[in-house]
């Protein structure tokens, strides 16, 4: 099939507060077409903007886990990226983290010098501060392109977005509209009305109103396609963002996906993922019953941040771990909210407060934020949450176990037997395992028990007996009688 131009995907990264929500928000506002919908309302890990008649796609997933995820397994989850820095600061440490990121996926990126219309901004002074760390823009020594920008304005977007669109057209991106859709899944989230819910970015082909979408080990079938919008659309052609629900688990943010036709071909595919990702390093914590707990740590001032993070560092379990998604100074923000949904992560705020933006948005999306003024009692709430998110481990407790002696009858799964009793209790409508020379045989329950002839509730104490137990094999002499009961740990 012929392969044609397609629309540029987007990343938008740098240092937090440097503009790049403000950024998002102005192009959003600006450049996005309001549909039947009514707009986007509701929370969007993506969305398609127009510019000279032409679609751009941005992500809007903070910390760009995909971003981080897709970069280990060979595809780059953005075609360009723009690296935001604001005038009235320069280069910051996130970034050269975020340089760092873009370097390692291999693609190109532009630079947007934001803030440009704060008093305190320095133009010339943060061009200089690029140059040090080795950041060479045009006219700096460097063929990077960047543009001078102010989200409060709009100043400098338009021409951000004509280099984004050079960017597009010198890089040659293309797709084939008639092929199989793939590409990768941005954020999913599990929606209480349609349960696993996954935000996925179509890289290749068309996703249609067919088939199975599989993403890693989970699976859906394709019932609808929303658009970023919340729109009920009919396809999702090459660099559109697709949402699909009803998938079998939780899909992985970064996992690529494809389509197939039917559900067996997809429960085939999903296990064949499954054996690969447990043969990969990150998935051997996960086989270890390691789990972790994201937070997000907001805090009056520096110190308390740090004091913070010095106590979390201090809570340890033998079966779960605190993962820092992200830590700073100052109210909860919006931002933080959206890193909270996309990461899963419980926002913790110490002797500070929460933005009325913010506050409606996490009650929407049902993220948690928990609010404290003293230390300690931050950290029994922590630990507590921690403890809540080990997964039960089922264990066995044996209860009473008996030798047989002789089968007196056996028809379908009715056993009736004579035994002897060895040790503890072995009690009516017990589950109970069959052991035949240390391995166990069958399992099933205990339908009755007699002593001298009668019925009895349970049998403790030493001596010869009756029972009848339910269960696919048949008992002989020798076998035990296993009295169990399943407890969580």
């Amino acid at each position: 099939m012929a392969r044609t131009e397609r629309p540029p995907v987007i990343a938008v990264m740098g240092h937090i507060d440097h503009g790049k929500s403000s950024l998002l928000d102005y192009i959003r506002k600006a450049n996005v077409v309001a549909g039947e919908a009514g707009g986007i309302t509701q929370h969007v890990a993506a969305y398609i903007a127009l510019h000279n008649g032409r679609p751009i796609t941005f992500l809007d997933t903070p910390g760009h886990e995909a971003f981080k995820t897709i970069r280990t397994r060979g595809a780059a989850a953005a075609d360009i990226a723009i690296l935001i820095i604001a005038a009235d600061e320069g280069v910051m440490p996130q970034t050269l983290d975020a340089l760092t990121a873009i370097k390692e996926a291999n693609i190109p990126y532009i630079v947007a010098i934001t803030k440009i219309d704060k008093n305190n901004a320095d133009i010339e002074r943060t061009k200089t501060s690029l140059l040090e760390h080795e950041i060479f823009i045009e006219g700096m020594g460097g063929d990077i392109a960047y543009a001078l920008i102010s989200s409060k304005t709009g100043e400098g977007i338009p021409e951000l977005l004509d280099l984004v669109l050079l960017a597009s057209d010198l890089n040659e991106l293309t797709a084939d509209p008639d092929a199989s859709a793939e590409g990768f899944v941005l954020e999913s989230t599990q929606d209480p009305k349609r349960g696993a819910s996954a935000t996925l970015i179509v890289k290749d082909g068309t996703l249609s109103l067919d088939g199975f979408v599989v993403a890693g080990e989970a699976y859906a079938p394709i019932r609808f396609i929303e658009d970023f919008r919340g729109a009920r659309v009919e396809a999702a052609g090459p660099s559109e963002p697709a949402r699909i629900s009803g998938f079998s688990s939780l899909p992985t943010a970064g996992a690529l996906f494809s389509v197939v036709k039917n559900k067996k071909e997809a429960e085939t595919l999903a296990k064949e993922n499954a054996k690969e990702l447990a043969a990969t390093p990150e998935r051997v914590a996960a086989s270890e019953g390691i789990t972790e707990l994201p937070l997000i740590v907001k805090a009056d001032v520096a110190g308390s941040v740090d004091a913070i993070l010095h106590e979390l560092a201090k809570i340890t379990l033998e079966r779960a771990a605190i993962r820092i998604v992200a830590s700073g100074v100052g109210s909860v923000s919006e931002n933080d909210v959206k890193t909270a949904y996309a990461s899963g992560a419980v926002i913790i705020a110490f002797h500070t407060g929460t933005d009325a933006i913010a506050r409606d948005l996490a009650e929407r999306d049902h993220v948690a934020v928990e609010t404290f003024t003293i230390i300690y009692e931050l950290s029994t709430k922590v630990k507590e949450l921690l403890e809540a998110s080990v997964p039960k481990v089922a264990t066995e407790k044996e209860l009473g176990r008996a030798k047989v002696l002789k089968l007196f009858s056996g028809s379908g799964k009715k056993q009736v037997l004579g035994a002897r009793h060895l040790s503890g209790t072995l009690t009516l409508g017990d589950r109970m395992k069959l052991v035949r020379d240390d391995v166990e045989i069958a399992r099933g329950s205990i339908t009755n028990l007699q002593q001298a002839r009668a019925d009895v509730k349970e049998i403790h104490i030493e001596g010869d007996f009756g029972m009848e137990i339910e269960t696919r094999e048949t008992p002989t002499y020798g076998d035990e009688v296993v009295a169990f009961v399943v407890t969580d740990l």
